[in-house]
């Protein structure tokens, strides 16, 4: 499969040069331009015809939620509005995920990464069975927060099988069923599926009326995408340009200051729209 052709769009072309920095970094996505304006936008999208598009939403001339469905190709929303209208703003515009400013360079290769096999799983041109669907959509929206669980030592494939494993359960497995299903030892599947749940990525239960010991059942939990913030947290993420080694202190503190007016304009952005709507009995 050939890179996967990207478009940074941000106001600030200090931000959109970091942004683009990270994303050429991740393996299998290459950056094909970088504008910062609706209408620069719509032309790097017409000339180098991109598969996604991170995509501000304050841009000078538009909102990024009214350039998103005019985009012949996917959208990433990367913006500092995080009011739930923003949001939903974004969604009901076709954007396939949704990340706030500011993050770590790994959030962001997370979610390029699910938007890789994301892609990768509706590449075929045959029929698709509601599974399939199912699976490309869980892909997209849990990002690749598995390899974040795998301690040192540890194959981040045979986490990954694991995981995949337990997505596509029926039911809660014991490591005993993880470890028939993929031909690993059941010792093997018990530290992985440990590693796991130390993670917080499954939930895990106690199955007795056995003889000795009761067994320990692990289901995957299904809504860990939905929690970005407890994810930074268990990561031990730090503040993103504190963790970019190689953009030199003055650039950091210059994306620092972008971001925060960002932030800013998002906050009243949205209150903005909150007045302009009508009350009850108004």
């Amino acid at each position: 499969m050939s890179d996967l052709r990207v478009v940074v769009v941000d106001d600030d072309f200090r931000v959109a040069g970091v942004h683009a920095q990270f994303v050429q970094n991740v393996p299998g996505f290459r950056v094909v331009a970088v504008v910062h304006d609706a209408a620069a936008t719509r032309a790097a999208v017409a000339e180098h015809r991109p598969d996604l598009v991170l995509l501000d939403m304050f841009l000078p001339d538009e909102l990024g939620t009214d350039v998103a469905p005019q985009l012949a190709c996917d959208v990433l929303m990367v913006t500092a509005a995080s009011d739930a209208d923003s949001v939903r703003r974004a969604f009901a515009a076709g954007a396939v995920n949704y990340l706030v400013k500011p993050f770590t360079p790994a959030e962001l290769a997370d979610r390029l990464r699910a938007y890789a096999r994301y892609r990768s799983q509706l590449a075929g041109r045959g029929p698709l069975q509601q599974a399939d669907i199912d699976r490309a959509l869980r892909s997209l929206r849990e990002g690749d927060r598995v390899d974040a669980a795998v301690p040192k030592g540890r194959s981040p494939q045979t986490a990954r099988l694991v995981a995949e494993c337990l997505r596509d359960a029926a039911g809660p497995q014991t490591a005993s069923e993880v470890a028939s299903l993929l031909g690993l030892s059941r010792p093997t599947a018990q530290r992985y599926l440990s590693d796991l749940a130390a993670a917080g990525r499954v939930d895990v239960t106690l199955r007795y009326g056995t003889a000795g010991r009761p067994e320990h059942r692990y289901a995957w939990r299904r809504a860990l995408w939905a929690n970005p913030a407890r994810d930074r947290r268990s990561r031990g993420h730090q503040p993103l340009m504190a963790t970019t080694s190689s953009i030199s202190r003055g650039q950091r503190c210059a994306v620092r200051g972008a971001w925060a007016s960002g932030r800013g304009a998002a906050r009243r952005a949205a209150a903005a729209e909150r007045r302009r709507r009508p009350g009850p009995g108004r």
